[in-house]
């Protein structure tokens, strides 16, 4: 653990503020759940829970269909993070954290389709080679909880097909998550 030197105390209601530097620089939202952990000498530990972190290999598989079907590089995201990645590109942007131009898409709760000549956005914040050719946001319970992609390296758009793929692939993992 590192050490921040703030110190807080608790309120009567067993509250704690988390300074806002601390939760701008985790990416810590209102509302986000946080996980809590107790070590063996007596830490607490609050860490930013995931409910799609649990998917990971249901994701993966996931991706890997996709792209046997698309011949596309498939990318599933929570909020935060790269969770699943297929190919070549899974070096580059596994478990990576993910752009604000991804986050802002998924805000928007839309499907987001790039057009030729638009400006490429990013998928990873530190990796700016690899950029969104369809995004479909997953939800659940009207909350973000991630999204699906189609990502590549050059100028390269999808059609409708590959639009409605990352569609259904967003829609199943949404009515998923809500069981």
């Amino acid at each position: 653990m590192k050490a921040t030197g703030v110190v807080r105390r608790i309120d009567d209601l067993g509250r704690i503020v988390i300074p806002k530097e601390i939760r701008r620089t985790m990416r810590i939202r209102e509302g986000d759940p946080l996980e809590i952990f107790t070590d063996k000498d007596g830490g607490v530990v609050f860490k930013k829970y995931s409910l799609m972190g649990g998917l990971s290999d249901f994701a993966g598989q996931m991706c890997d269909t996709l792209a046997k079907l698309s011949g596309l590089t498939a990318v599933i995201v929570d909020r935060d993070n790269v969770l699943s990645v297929t190919g070549a590109p899974r070096r580059d942007l596994a478990e990576r954290p993910i752009s604000e131009e991804l986050e802002k898409l998924m805000e928007n709760r839309q499907l987001y389709v790039r057009q030729r000549g638009e400006a490429q956005l990013a998928v990873c914040r530190d990796n700016e080679k690899y950029h969104i050719t369809v995004c479909a946001p997953i939800l659940s319970g009207g909350d973000v909880l991630g999204a699906v992609l189609f990502v590549a390296e050059d100028d390269q758009t999808v059609g409708e097909t590959e639009t409605k793929m990352i569609q259904t692939a967003a829609g199943f993992l949404s009515r998923h998550m809500e069981e």
